[in-house]
């Protein structure tokens, strides 16, 4: 990373933003150009291991691709405000950020990991117990649901001090 002064280099303060960000877009290998899709995540961190898990249609291109290679990039971030003045950028103008972009396997979860999948998708939402938390169980089946297995990961951020 060329700005280490931005770098986030602690493992629980990477978590934090990635448990702060909505949308995470993952890069697939396609024949000319990555294909990149925006997604709604959840997140699962144990023994510093970390998983994304993803949930949608069980056919389109991400499915194409994905069936030809399951190594991915991603990158998620928090937009922050927009700050103008003399001596915050090179046009005196600037955006605080955090992000976090790495690289992983993406792989297809088993019938029994799909409802644990949903659910980290859901809280990373903050959806609760009793917010209209609930499957249709008959539906699920029908899901494709994904899990990417972070191989490694950088966060950085920019905050201007006023």
């Amino acid at each position: 990373m060329r700005r280490k002064d931005r770098e986030i280099t602690e493992f629980a303060r990477i978590i934090e933003v990635m448990r702060r960000c909505r949308v995470c877009h993952v890069a697939f290998f396609d024949e000319e150009y990555p294909y990149v899709v925006p997604l709604n995540f959840g997140l699962r961190e144990e023994n510093g291991r970390v998983e994304l898990y993803f949930h949608g249609a069980v056919t389109g291109h991400k499915h194409d691709l994905l069936q030809k290679n399951g190594h991915v990039a991603f990158s998620m971030e928090v937009a922050g405000d927009i700050v103008t003045g003399p001596q915050v950028g090179a046009c005196e103008s600037t955006m605080e950020f955090e992000s976090v972009c790495g690289t992983g396997v993406m792989e297809y979860v088993s019938e029994e990991e799909k409802i644990p999948a949903l659910r980290a998708i859901l809280e990373q939402y903050h959806v609760e117990e009793g917010d209209s938390y609930h499957f249709h169980e008959e539906i699920v089946p029908s899901l494709a649901v994904l899990k990417l297995s972070v191989l490694s990961m950088t966060g950085k951020r920019r905050v201007v001090t006023r």
